[in-house]
């Protein structure tokens, strides 16, 4: 037999991943994911103008009293209180708002975390690295307004990698205890070659700031969550929404039938990051560094 060429490698790499992604969308957890996915999609819509408007700078105020409190909120403070009034910090994807965030943000409260807050940018006006040192402003306004040492980010899609810069780029790992990503292109997805817009083509697969990203990262400090599914639809491949990096402490966690608009809203997800959140782990030892979660999220 003849050797396989480049090209014809990435063309049986391209049919091998349409294969596995029609075989997860015709499946019952693949076709409820579509359905949700659809639903959830006609709810943002209704909800994109609301997010439009910049929040103000303060922060929701923390619980200061355990009375009045549900017993999930007041189990979370008396567990760990440091946990719970860790700031939170929100970051959307490209063309999107803080109303991703909605779900979300309602579900963490009623756990007991105190504080949120979302950064809204413009991919017209922003690139990645220019977004990364507008989120590092806003982690310094968080801490020094909160008294915190450090926040925890949550970044959907291209959010995610926007959080990932500032902690592996621009030193902020000191600052950011969690990072947590959900259908991000960590090492780039296919479909941004054929967007000629300049932030679109920043999450090629081959993009300089996907090779920034692959360089050494010591000393960074973050624990990192990424959730991927094989539902994600502007994922190609499906991985590349996983973290593989030598340097980087990080949880790669399978998130089956969900779609790329749907991570944020999705119980298990939530469940999984509440979780996290709720317990803020030393950093693993170094052979540990990079793991997979033996099972996916629960249902």
């Amino acid at each position: 037999m003849g050797e396989l060429h480049d090209g014809d490698a990435h063309s049986s790499s391209t049919l091998d991943t349409l294969r596995r992604f029609r075989r997860s969308v015709v499946s019952a957890q693949g076709i409820r994911g579509t359905a949700v996915e659809a639903a959830w999609i006609t709810t943002h819509l209704a909800m994109y103008p609301l997010g439009l408007v910049q929040e103000r700078a303060r922060l929701h105020l923390e619980h200061t009293s355990l009375e009045g409190l549900p017993p999930t909120q007041r189990g979370l403070l008396v567990g760990d209180v440091i946990a719970a009034g860790t700031p939170i910090v929100l970051m959307h994807g490209l063309v999107d708002n803080r109303s991703i965030f909605a779900t979300m943000r309602r579900s963490l409260s009623r756990k007991g975390f105190g504080s949120t807050y979302a950064l809204n940018y413009s991919p017209l006006t922003d690139d990645i690295r220019a977004v990364a040192v507008r989120l590092d402003e806003l982690v310094d306004e968080v801490r020094e307004e909160t008294g915190h040492d450090q926040v925890h980010i949550i970044g959907h899609s291209m959010g995610g990698l926007i959080g990932r810069y500032l902690v592996q780029r621009l030193g902020g790992g000191e600052k950011v205890h969690t990072l947590v990503t959900m259908g991000t292109p960590h090492s780039g997805t296919a479909p941004a070659r054929f967007v000629p817009h300049p932030v679109v083509q920043q999450m090629r697969p081959d993009s300089d700031l996907i090779e920034e990203l692959a360089l050494p990262a010591p000393g960074c400090s973050t624990r990192i969550v990424a959730f991927w599914s094989d539902l994600d639809q502007f994922m190609i491949p499906k991985q590349n929404a996983r973290v593989d990096h030598q340097d980087l402490h990080a949880r790669n966690v399978f998130v089956p039938g969900a779609g790329h608009m749907s991570l944020p809203v999705d119980r298990r997800v939530i469940h999984d990051i509440s979780t996290t959140l709720a317990h803020l782990d030393t950093p693993p030892a170094a052979s540990d560094l990079v793991q997979d979660s033996k099972r996916s999220t629960g249902a």
